[in-house]
């Protein structure tokens, strides 16, 4: 296996259009028009850095397809694409609740789709170990049937369902460390006990009433569904603390053949949709972890498919640091906003939340 990163993207995703607004709302009324959250500027800002760092001469260059309609269709119903389609066509509109679509979208977010597929081939072709995939719009917030939280098409539940088709791989395992619960992944696969879904995020924040900690997975599936909600200014330490105490010791009994993230850099401590306080090098190390775990179960394949992320300032430096991780080589480049910013210990409360997942959890597995 070749021990290389691959790195997908394509100037397409920077041209799917969410229009005028102000964080999560479209502008009219009494929002004035600003910058959507949801803009290009977080993901280009991606890729200018590590090509202004001459980090992207460590990475393999992949260019990615469009995903078929068939492969949308092993995660989303045939009405809901055509829907999607339509509203695509019409160059304006909102596939669900905050999912916005404009000109072209149809056809960028089956590109999109289609470069979390691409990172599954690369990895299980073993062209690279390890891929990031840099896709625009995001997908964990996607449902069978609708969209939701700037999400059109699910990218990383067609992806694994993906894997399985094609490469008859029998256990993933997704790791979802967005803020926001990754409702649309984890109802994909609520009810399949050979996907293992772990979400870590800040509690009561989106979408409402979903990702509680006691919803665990139903039938032949219960326990494989890992919710770990977090109170808000968790930082470095309590990530951490998550990943010793739940995410690793699950992982390691579940004995996955794939991992796949759900990288959402909008659980840094300057996003605008957020409260958290990650740092680069909190997620640098939540990636060495995972990296570390996928070389223990999976021969080292990982992919990681960016998810949100809203500081456009910010979210380059955190991704930068993930990709460095997958890589294994660092690129010199410090983080420009660690300026004595006071991380902070792991707080009493926010070791509660850990244990009150590990309370929940201990049922199915031993923690």
């Amino acid at each position: 296996m070749a021990n290389k990163t691959g790195f997908i993207s394509h100037e397409s995703y920077f041209w799917h259009q969410t229009g005028n607004g102000a964080l999560n709302l479209r502008s009219g009324g009494s929002v004035q028009p600003d910058t959507h959250a949801e803009n290009p500027e977080t993901k280009r800002r991606v890729k200018n850095l590590l090509e202004r760092t001459d980090f992207m001469n460590k990475l393999e260059p992949i260019t990615p397809r469009s995903a078929r309609r068939t492969e949308v269709e092993m995660n989303h119903q045939s009405a809901y694409i055509d829907y999607v389609e339509q509203l695509s066509d019409a160059g304006d509109g909102d596939a669900g609740f905050h999912a916005t679509v404009g000109p072209d979208s149809f056809e960028i977010a089956l590109r999109s789709a289609g470069g979390a597929i691409t990172a599954i081939d690369s990895v299980m072709q073993d062209r690279v170990q390890t891929a990031y995939a840099l896709v625009r719009p995001p997908g964990h917030h996607a449902e069978p049937d609708k969209g939701a939280g700037f999400c059109l098409f699910n990218n990383v539940a067609i992806a694994a369902n993906y894997a399985r088709k094609t490469y008859g791989v029998k256990r993933i395992a997704i790791v979802d460390w967005d803020v926001h619960h990754g409702n649309g992944t984890e109802t994909a696969f609520y009810h399949d006990p050979d996907v293992l879904f772990m979400s870590v995020h800040q509690e009561h924040i989106f979408p409402k009433d979903r990702g509680m900690m006691t919803d665990v997975g139903a039938g032949d599936s219960e326990g494989k569904n890992v919710n770990i909600e977090l109170p808000a200014g968790t930082g470095n330490e309590g990530y951490m603390y998550t990943f010793d105490n739940v995410i690793e010791p699950i992982i390691d009994q579940f004995q996955p053949e794939l991992i796949l993230i759900s990288a959402g850099q909008d659980a840094s401590r300057f996003d605008p949709l957020g409260r958290m306080l990650v740092t680069a090098e909190g997620y640098y190390n939540m990636t060495v972890r995972m990296k570390s775990l996928a070389a223990k179960h999976c021969s080292g394949r990982l992919v990681a498919c960016h998810e949100g992320g809203y500081s456009t300032a910010y979210v380059p430096f955190c991704t930068l640091r993930i990709i460095e991780a997958l890589r294994g080589e660092t690129s010199g480049i410090a983080d420009p906003f660690d300026q004595g910013f006071h991380e902070g210990p792991i707080y009493p409360h926010q070791k509660e939340a850990v244990h009150q997942a590990v309370d929940i959890q201990s049922a199915y597995w031993q923690l």
